[in-house]
């Protein structure tokens, strides 16, 4: 792999034609990065789909043409985590679906994810209505939608089924944390999970104990801490961790896989990378803060400095754990960042001036993900381009089942893309972002890398750094069901579990032990394996994995056979098999893009 630093500093632009047409583009000269690696390639677009790629492409007349000689040519980044217009704590999110998507582009972003919150006892349907009536006509680039359970009953249940089969959605994000507002206890968020696993979709948790933080935060007041520290202090690193390892555990009880929101310390990575390697289905989502800057921003002198950093989880006050976090993305202990984009203005901050409890929780992150990861992570030598790409946009894309119509460069994907200069720097500060907020978290801070052309379904958006979103211009996208990427591992952990029992004879003193603990008139009987659903159990001894391993979590299961290794590196081999899943649909599987396979239907 190629570093940033090796490239060539000095630009060159062409702009052939009209230099006007939206319609036909080609990009020339640049180092193509996907996932999986780095390839000198042309790429010629048009009606916003890449239609060649390689070298002596044949090239229509009309087309603009892009040299990006020394040059990054990557995927969009794809921002899993966003909240325009959120109304949280008194105060509706500035940041709204124009404001917040022409900032990402801005960014190198082309496509955002953000959350659906219902209130306790409203509809998710009607909820779900609501939002896409606010962001379709003024979203700049594409967008998808999680759906917040923020209560249970019956008719959540049937409302999750009919957005996953009739509304484009396969995530649901239930909060561990928020208590009287948004709060899912244990019984609940078994039964959540269970049905997400039914359906097919990945389930997502804010994972703080909010029980503890009620009963700090009570505690802190009363000893009258009410400024923007108590807010670390109430929610301490080890309320995070255990609820990370808690969510972890019920998820692994009925085989769900689980995407954890918000990764803000050392040990709730170490947690999602520790039950990853187990061979759990989890997939861990740091933050551009996170990784960016640190909570010792809590103490600060300055009310208004500490309180704009104020969110949940909180930064973490041990300036080690920035590095720590990139050093699990670049690892793949951690797979995905997003900006958790919230962002509130110093007069909204203010509605918790007294009581840092009431102080709206968010910050920004949407324009500056990109820059701050690249500075952080590639810049620092800690990962190569190729795994900048996996963790801003590749890993998104398949964990929701974008891919490869988001998420690569390849040959009848969309044309969202991002030239990025990793020889040019920035210097971000709220003077000169594109959001509508008066503060920013990252300010004075220097990064290495800029996007001076972004590309949002083959229309040039920013363009030799000069930022030309178009209001309305981007469209909802729908998320299948059944991701690839991830249910591919649940099918096969649900395999490589199977549980057996054991065949006992007619009568109770069959197998009666002797005195030396040896059976008395011990019969052999064969071992039959029941059906393989998974199933609780509240047991201490464990059956191994098919690869010898001992499970940490699991009940008392033992193995019925063995079940093949999956070769994750094997991505871009056609599949003989034809998978199919619980609800009796087939995948069908062709020969890959870069960066491995595609979701079904698209290729």
């Amino acid at each position: 792999m190629e570093h940033a630093t090796e490239m060539s500093a000095q630009p060159v632009f062409a702009d052939e034609g009209d230099g006007s047409s939206q319609n036909r583009l080609l990009i020339k000269n640049g180092k193509v990065v996907n996932a999986d690696g780095i390839e000198d390639a042309d790429i010629f677009i048009e009606n916003g789909v890449i239609t060649q790629l390689g070298r002596n492409l044949i090239i229509p007349g009309g087309t603009r043409t892009i040299d990006a000689r020394g040059r990054y040519v990557m995927p969009g980044g794809i921002d899993t985590h966003t909240h325009m217009e959120l109304e949280l704590m008194g105060a509706t999110a500035v940041d709204d679906f124009y404001q917040g998507t022409k900032a990402a582009i801005a960014g190198g972003t082309t496509m955002i994810m953000d959350f659906v919150l219902p209130k306790k006892g409203e509809s998710l349907l009607e909820a779900f209505g609501n939002w896409r009536r606010k962001a379709d006509p003024k979203v700049c680039c594409d967008y998808a939608l999680h759906i917040g359970v923020t209560w249970w009953s019956d008719q959540v249940k049937e409302e999750m089924t009919d957005l996953v089969k009739n509304h484009g959605v396969n995530s649901f994000k239930m909060f561990m944390a928020y208590k009287d507002l948004y709060m899912i206890r244990d019984p609940d968020l078994y039964k959540i999970f269970e049905h997400c696993r039914e359906l097919g979709a990945v389930a997502m948790v804010h994972a703080e104990n909010g029980d503890i933080i009620a009963e700090n935060t009570k505690k802190l007041l009363d000893a009258g801490i009410t400024g923007p520290e108590g807010h670390e202090m109430s929610r301490p690193e080890d309320v995070e961790a255990e609820a990370t390892h808690r969510a972890c555990v019920i998820a692994n009880q009925v085989n769900c896989p689980l995407y954890v929101v918000r990764v803000m310390s050392k040990s709730a990575g170490d947690v999602v990378a520790a039950k990853k390697s187990e061979g759990c289905v989890v997939f861990g989502e740091p933050l551009a803060a996170s990784v960016g800057t640190d909570g010792t921003n809590y103490w600060n002198k300055c009310w208004r400095h500490a309180a704009g950093h104020v969110t949940s989880p909180p930064l973490r006050p041990d300036p080690e754990t920035p590095g720590h976090l990139v050093d699990l993305l670049a690892s793949d202990g951690l797979q995905v960042t997003g900006s958790d984009n919230c962002t509130f203005n110093f007069e909204q901050k203010k509605l918790g001036r007294d009581d840092f409890s009431k102080i709206p929780n968010g910050v920004n992150g949407v324009e500056d993900r990109m820059s701050v990861l690249w500075e952080k992570g590639v810049e620092s030598g800690k990962m190569d381009p190729a795994r900048f790409v996996a963790v801003t946009s590749t890993n998104a894309a398949k964990i929701f089942n974008v891919y490869p119509q988001k998420g690569c460069i390849a040959v009848g994907s969309d044309a969202d893309i991002v030239i990025w200069n990793p020889g040019k720097t920035r210097v971000i500060s709220a003077q000169t972002h594109h959001q509508a907020v008066d503060f920013n978290i990252f300010e004075g801070m220097e990064c290495h890398g800029v996007p001076e052309f972004v590309i949002v379904n083959g229309r040039v958006c920013v363009d030799e750094e000069e930022l030309k979103a178009v209001h309305g211009f981007g469209k909802f996208v729908p998320t299948p069901a059944f991701p690839p990427h991830v249910y591919d591992l649940v099918d096969a952990r649900e395999k490589e579990r199977r549980p057996q029992g054991v065949v006992r004879g007619p009568n109770d003193d069959d197998y009666a032990p002797t005195q030396n603990g040896s059976a008395s008139g011990a019969k052999k009987h064969a071992v039959i394996a029941t059906p393989a659903s998974p199933v609780a159990g509240d047991g201490h001894s464990h059956g191994p994995t098919a690869s010898g391993g001992r499970h940490m979590q699991d009940t008392t299961f033992t193995l019925a056979g063995e079940y093949p290794k999956r070769d994750d590196d094997d991505d871009d081999v056609a599949r003989d098999s034809t998978p199919t899943h619980g609800d009796g649909k087939t995948t069908v599987k062709v020969r890959n893009p870069p960066g491995g396979r595609s979701s079904g239907g698209f290729w």
